[in-house]
């Protein structure tokens, strides 16, 4: 398995442990972890949908939609998104849909779609994004995430 490891110190010479970041993993999330994983999803996504935003531009600006340019443009924006969604794959994630990922809790999914800042929303496996709650309102306790008790 691949790690990340991010840090000032890292750039001086010496190797740092903090921000250790796992990738090509299936992994079940905490709500922590997914929280201190969510500032470089952030990132990412908004990169990608700034390039996205300006390519979507210069096509609006084509009066001739079904011109070569416009093509090449259009298979851009495929390769921008699936670029993005294969990043939040190999972090763990699930891309659901444009800017929007799913998390693994266990019991069901941290849901996250850009630009929300926090990991706020939790739904079940089989509730998709319309089934959203907010996690505060969730009933069991943070404590009890992933402890895969029966009681």
């Amino acid at each position: 398995m691949l790690h990340i490891r991010a840090s000032a110190k890292q750039f001086r010479g010496e190797i740092s442990v903090k921000n250790v970041i796992e990738i090509n993993r299936k992994k079940v999330f905490t709500h922590h972890e997914v929280s201190q994983l969510l500032p470089l999803v952030y990132r990412l996504t908004e990169e990608a949908q700034s390039e996205v935003r300006k390519i979507i531009n210069f096509i609006d600006a084509h009066t001739d939609k079904k011109c070569r340019a416009v093509h090449e443009l259009e298979a851009r924006l495929n390769e921008i998104v699936t670029r993005w969604q294969i990043k939040i794959e190999k972090l763990g994630g699930e891309p659901k849909g444009l800017w929007l990922a799913d998390f693994d809790s266990g019991d069901g999914y941290f849901c996250w779609k850009f630009p929300e800042t926090e990991i706020s929303y939790w739904h079940g496996y089989q509730d998709g994004f319309t089934g959203r709650i907010l996690i505060k309102e969730k009933s069991r306790p943070e404590h009890y995430e992933n402890s895969n008790c029966s009681n």
